[in-house]
C-alpha cells in the first residue's frame, strides 16, 4: 500500500495497489499544469484510489473534452487526472506526491514531440 499527499498535507490518499503503468508527459498541458517540463504520473484503478483526508479541497478543473485534472485548493498541488475514455476505469496519480517510496522499473516518455528544448536528459 502506498500512501501521498499534497504539499500542505490537507489532501491525503492511499493506492491499494502500485501503479500498473508510470508515464512522463511531456504534453503542453501537463507543462502548464505542473510548471515543469514534464509531469509524472502512474496509472491505477479508480477503485484502487482512496482519498483519506481533504476530499472537499480538491478542486477538478476540465483541461480537455472529458479530462479532468484534480488539484489541491489550499495549495495548489496537482494529485490526478482521470476521464479518458479510452481507460474509464483508471486514474493517474501525480507519482511525486508519494510519500511512500516508490521506484517503478519503467518509465515511459509520451507527448515527446513537445518536449521541452531546453530539457537535457541525465546520463
Amino acid at each position: 500500500m502506498y500512501k501521498g499527499s499534497c504539499l500542505c498535507g490537507e489532501v491525503t490518499y492511499q493506492l491499494k495497489s502500485e501503479p500498473k503503468k508510470v508515464t512522463n508527459c511531456h504534453c503542453k498541458m501537463c507543462q502548464k499544469q505542473h510548471g515543469a517540463a514534464f509531469a509524472t504520473y502512474g496509472s491505477v484503478l479508480k477503485s484502487d484510489l482512496v482519498y483519506l483526508t481533504g476530499l472537499d479541497k480538491l478542486v477538478s478543473y476540465n483541461s480537455s473534452g472529458s479530462i479532468a485534472r484534480k488539484f489541491c485548493s489550499c495549495c495548489g498541488s496537482s494529485i490526478e487526472w482521470s476521464g479518458s475514455k479510452a481507460f474509464s476505469e483508471w486514474v493517474s496519480i501525480a507519482i511525486a506526491t508519494l510519500d511512500t517510496h516508490y521506484k517503478p522499473e519503467k518509465i515511459a516518455d509520451i507527448y515527446t514531440e513537445t518536449k521541452a528544448c531546453w530539457l537535457v536528459k541525465q546520463t
